[in-house]
């Protein structure tokens, strides 16, 4: 899929990862100071409608920021009820445990970002070691709990002086992995395998749940991409934890999505009709769909939902419509664009003044 050759549907990376918190305004503001996620692309205050299979049949009204780090990388949906109380997993979260334990923030100097976080004094798990695939990685929690993996990497858009960038990736429990890998290596295109291995692992052992025996498996995609976006979100990475000698729990048992932590990993993807036809094909239906464009304000598009096999919410965005300047009122139309083509870099450039300090 990443060498697309002009057939749809098109999956161009990692655009975001959804954040349930209690206080979206803060925790962006924690988000921005230490992960540079400082460029909106919309702030909204709505009602969810469509996604009342997963909020206990009722439709509930929520306040969303989704913001960027220009550097490159996918972004953060900081995603707040504001009727009622979001409820946290009623049990300590474990690597291993069915759903999206955490997320991957690139950084250019590993030692300087642990560095940094430690004089800063950030909730740093782990000195920074390194993972099977020969890489130095740390993991650090925000102030609400969410983990967080730092890795070092070579993927960027448009370098700065930050030394973090935006989402590299994410780490989810499985129940068996190869099961789901009919997902993210045919649906979503992570077909290298770059690390493959099952035991104990010395680099996880200060987090929750670390010191078990897993099958762990590192997924990237192969080069070639294309779409929209496909530059600024650069590359990314699945990993993938098997737990061998425990049963797993899963994160969002009796919770709705919404509640604390991370609710969904989303895809910037072109051809959805394509999609929900190939999804279906592999096992893996839409189960919620916007059926054509739905409107947040400041940007437009059509989202879908599917469900790995262990139940982990996979989210599919087609945008039609993004700004570039809002001050000026300067929107992009995408929707007769030529899917393939990246948008030029100048016009990231111009979506970067719009940066919060």
């Amino acid at each position: 899929m990443s060498q697309n050759n002009g057939s749809l549907p098109i999956v161009s990376g990692i655009q975001q990862v959804g954040i349930g918190v209690k206080n979206a305004k803060e925790a962006w503001a924690w988000y921005r100071k230490y992960f540079k996620m400082d460029v909106p692309i919309f702030e909204d205050a709505a009602t969810a409608n469509l996604m009342t299979k997963y909020t206990s049949g009722k439709a509930q009204e929520r306040y969303a920021i989704l913001a960027l780090n220009m550097q490159g990388g996918g972004g953060f949906e900081i995603w707040q009820y504001t009727n009622k109380i979001p409820a946290a997993a009623d049990f300590q979260l474990s690597l291993g445990d069915l759903g999206i334990f955490a997320v991957k923030i690139r950084t250019k100097d590993i030692q300087k970002t642990y560095d940094f976080f430690v004089k800063e004094g950030l909730n740093v798990q782990s000195e920074p070691k390194e993972s099977p695939c020969g890489r130095s990685h740390f993991y650090v929690s925000d102030p609400y709990g969410n983990m967080f993996e730092m890795i070092e990497s070579t993927s960027w858009f448009k370098l700065n002086q930050d030394n973090t960038g935006g989402v590299a990736g994410v780490s989810i429990g499985v129940r068996d992995i190869d099961q789901a890998l009919k997902l993210y290596q045919e649906i979503l295109g992570y077909t290298a395998i770059k690390s493959d291995e099952t035991g104990t692992f010395e680099d996880l052992h200060n987090l929750p749940g670390g010191r078990e025996k897993f099958r762990r498996v590192l997924l990237n995609r192969l080069e070639g991409r294309v779409g929209a976006f496909s530059r600024l979100l650069c590359k990314t990475e699945i990993e993938l934890f098997e737990l061998k000698d425990k049963e797993p729990n899963k994160i969002f048992a009796n919770r709705d999505w919404g509640d604390l932590g991370f609710i969904h990993v989303c895809f910037d993807i072109t051809g959805m009709k394509s999609l929900e036809k190939k999804c279906a094909e592999y096992g893996f239906p839409f189960t919620v769909d916007s059926s054509n464009s739905f409107d947040m304000g400041k940007a437009a598009g059509h989202f879908s939902y599917c469900e790995d096999p262990d139940g982990t919410l996979i989210e599919f965005v087609e945008t039609h419509k993004v700004p570039i300047m809002e001050k000026w009122g300067w929107y992009l139309n995408l929707k007769n664009r030529k899917a393939e083509k990246p948008l030029p870099n100048w016009m990231f450039s111009f979506m970067s003044l719009n940066r919060k300090k």
